[in-house]
């Protein structure tokens, strides 16, 4: 075919060149041309003024000319010795439409055409067409999509222009009738085909679709296939033949594989062999298989990565470990054999930044712990990713590596971001079930102006509260990464139409803080503040248990100086979404000496994320807060059952409460916790809540929440892997259950007491701020609580 193809162009190619006796050139006339120039011709035509031209010369020129794929015919002929060359431009591409993918993106499929000339403002070949056509219904077929139809159409335009449509009926997908595996007789078929990721229709594939064939599907579960045995000794386990049937209407498939399962194999021995690099005693302590276990491939791939792991630690960036067993078939034995070939040590050159079109390369380069001119680490390029990744400001973090060109031992290190906003200018509305409409107007910028430095502004108002605060903070006071924070608050609130107690407070405040880097992963915030707080009680409204104190105390407004010291320890590998790692704080905020009342919390949190395989995450959170008084202050008048004297409980208007759509769900914000009623029965005595949480002869008919000075938090999440939310870092889906509630104090804690809740979760980073669905049921709660029980809870917008 290849011959017959060749003489077709040769004579093709005669058939353009006019018969003349060979002649000097003295010019070149190019005729036919209406987009391409002419200087664009000359610099493919392969002869020039005052060149000898012959036959052969024209068959060369007419070749080199088709060879451009501008033409679609050219001629040579000779006037006097004028070349004279004439030719037929291809039709240019006016415009190109795709229609009916949804299985493949447009951005990908017109990524591909361009790669073969095909779009918009290229010359047209329908060759090239036709390999399109093929070359996508071999991607829909790898997709299990065999009634895929391509159908391009060519519209004729003026100027020499075409239009192509490109109408695409995908089809469905072929769904797999049958898998059938012959040849086990160890293992049952559920066994080895329950870590496949194809199977036939069960209940679940509407969300899995397992039941969908593709060519890579089946490629991995046969991967799969061969792992599961060799993982559990089979050390010569084959896969003999694989064969897919379709069905006549293409609609289904059967799947069919033979395979050989071997016998079951023991390690002999573990050698360790190559340029070890480290003492041989340091390198077994990372060998996972040893002498007298079961082959295990697993493991000798774990072995693999762990060798090479600890070696690009050293420098080796390219490290080989490669495994090589001998199989003795009589004794039924693998010797075992890791090859460490390390490869020449290197150093990076440069570290080089790409995509940070906002933030500025400093602000990149303060958070790699991967240093120009030091020897390549890639735990340090691993832990480089991770915090960059936690300051919020990217979408997407890669990093890579090449070989500096001409070099053995130099690389250059790229890291690749895709930046996303990180601040908002915002004049919104949301709302919550707790707080009703929400009106807020803020700016607020967590990378100003791509320093790295974060502040915000901001006005909000709702039923019960009115804000307005502004913060500022710059991580790098110092280049050692000491940070600097400032804050300042003025809110304003009336609880009388709500469920909490009925009180309001004014206060106004103003802190500063440093943030103190210990190690990697440790830090300590160190903080001082000032505020003044004005308490308003209402006689015959608000709970009789808070005037007494408020009149014992002798105090309306409250002063107060704040010393606040924390520590963090952080290992998550993320900012919005983590999927591995964990947070434990414990903070310390006390009212120094000279304030209204010396008190102090002490507020600890761990929580911890766990993948769990297939795109399952495992999040478990345990919280404590405590409060108390300290000093010898005492109250100054005696009040109900507060008296003169007596040392000062904690003040209640900095109690913990519990319940709420970021606490424990399935219970209205705030609501959890003691409940006490307001106004006083006819002997004086503040009224008491019955068992059902009613308040006979009070204002109001039940008892409202006015927290406790002791309060724990447990949260058990799973989140799963939707096939719908691609991007985690967007939305993000969870099973939840919570157990919590908070207490008058620590001798006041039971067990017995703790509310507990599971349901669903959404959480979205929508665009006009974090948006949050919660459908939960209290499973643990007492008649008290029904009042206060929510099954459905959302919250939206920003909020402060």
């Amino acid at each position: 075919m290849k011959r017959i193809a060749a003489l077709l162009l040769l004579a093709s190619l005669s058939a353009n060149a006019v018969a003349f006796e060979p002649f000097v050139v003295s010019d070149i006339r190019i005729d036919g041309l209406s987009r391409i120039s002419a200087g664009t011709v000359y610099n493919y035509l392969p002869v020039n003024k005052g060149d000898q031209f012959t036959e052969d010369e024209a068959q060369r020129a007419i070749r080199a000319l088709y060879d451009t794929h501008f033409f679609s015919d050219v001629e040579m002929s000779r006037e006097g010795n004028i070349l004279v060359i004439k030719v037929v431009e291809r039709p240019s591409i006016a415009k190109l439409t795709i229609r009916g993918n949804k299985d493949i993106k447009e951005e990908d499929l017109r990524k591909g055409l361009k790669e073969i000339g095909l779009s918009e403002g290229e010359t047209f070949d329908r060759l090239s067409l036709d390999r399109v056509k093929q070359e996508l219904i071999t991607q829909y077929y790898n997709r299990g999509k065999y009634n895929v139809s391509i159908d391009p159409h060519v519209t004729r335009l003026d100027r020499n222009r075409v239009a192509l449509d490109i109408e695409i009926r995908e089809g469905k997908v072929a769904k797999i009738k049958e898998i059938n595996v012959v040849g086990n007789t160890t293992f049952t078929d559920k066994q080895i085909e329950d870590n496949f990721e194809s199977g036939t229709t069960n209940w679940m594939s509407w969300y899995s679709k397992n039941d969908q064939y593709s060519r890579e599907k089946l490629s991995g579960d046969l991967e799969k296939l061969q792992s599961y045995y060799m993982n559990r000794g089979y050390a010569d386990f084959g896969v003999d033949s694989t064969q897919v049937t379709i069905s006549p209407d293409k609609r289904e498939m059967y799947i069919a594989a033979s395979i050989k399962e071997g016998e079951v194999y023991t390690v002999s021995d573990v050698h360790l062999l190559g340029k070890l690099i480290l003492p041989e005693k340091t390198l077994r302590q990372l060998v996972f298989v040893k002498a007298g276990d079961k082959f295990n491939r697993a493991a000798v791939e774990g072995t693999s990565n762990a060798i090479k792991g600890i070696l690009s630690n050293l420098g080796f960036a390219y490290a080989k470990v490669t495994p090589v067993p001998k199989l003795d078939k009589e004794k039924r034995t693998v010797d075992l054999t890791f090859y460490i070939e390390p490869g020449q040590r290197v150093y990076v050159r440069r570290v080089i930044f790409q995509g940070n079109t906002r933030t500025e390369d400093d602000v990149l380069r303060r958070q790699m712990r991967q240093l120009e001119g030091s020897w390549y680490s890639q735990a340090l390029i691993d832990r480089s990713k991770i915090r960059l990744q936690q300051l919020g400001y990217f979408k997407k973090v890669d990093i890579d590596k090449q070989r500096v060109p001409g070099t053995q031992d130099q690389v250059d290190v790229t890291v690749k971001v895709e930046e996303q906003s990180a601040g908002s200018l915002q004049f919104g509305v949301g709302y919550s079930q707790y707080s009703g409409v929400i009106l807020s107007a803020s700016v607020s910028q967590n990378n100003f102006l791509g320093t790295g430095d974060s502040f915000s502004v901001g006005a909000e108002t709702s039923t019960y509260y009115k804000r307005v605060n502004a913060s500022y903070y710059n991580p790098f006071l110092t280049d050692s990464g000491i940070g600097i924070g400032y804050t300042v608050g003025y809110s304003k609130t009336d609880y009388g139409n709500t469920d909490f107690a009925n009180y309001a407070t004014s206060a106004k405040s103003f802190s500063t803080f440093l943030g103190i880097p210990i190690t990697e992963f440790d830090s300590l915030r160190v903080g001082l503040g000032v505020s003044s707080n004005k308490i308003n009680l209402y006689p015959g409204y608000s709970p009789q248990v808070l005037l007494d104190y408020q009149n014992a105390l002798g105090h309306q407004t409250i002063h107060e100086w704040t010393g606040t010291l924390g520590w963090n320890h952080d290992t998550r590998n993320g900012y919005w979404a983590p999927t591995r790692g964990g947070l434990m704080s414990v903070s310390t905020d006390v009212a120094l000496p000279g304030s209204t009342v010396q008190h102090f919390r002490v507020s600890a949190e761990a929580n911890h994320y766990w993948p769990i395989g297939g795109g399952f995450v495992l999040y478990l959170d345990g919280q404590a807060q405590y409060g108390a008084t300290y000093g010898s202050q005492t109250y100054k008048n005696s009040f109900g059952q507060y008296l003169a004297g007596q040392p000062l409980d904690y003040p209640f208007w900095q109690n913990f409460y519990s319940g709420g759509v970021r606490d424990v769900r399935g219970f209205q914000d705030n609501t959890l916790g003691p409940r006490v009623c307001s106004g006083t029965d006819a002997s004086g005595h503040a009224i008491q809540p019955s068992s059902n949480g009613y308040c006979t002869g009070s204002y109001y008919q039940y008892a409202q929440p006015i927290g406790g000075a002791f309060k724990v938090l447990g949260t058990s999440e799973l989140y799963l892997p939707l096939p719908f939310l691609k991007d985690i870092n967007t939305a993000r889906v969870s099973l939840f259950m919570d157990v919590g509630n908070a207490y008058k104090d620590y001798q006041s804690f039971k067990a017995a007491d703790l509310r507990a809740s599971a349901g669903i979760s959404l959480h979205w980073q929508a665009p006009i701020g974090p948006l949050i669905i919660n459908f939960a049921t209290p499973i643990r709660s007492k008649p008290s609580d029904r009042p206060y029980e929510e099954r459905i809870q959302f919250t939206f917008g920003s909020q402060f």
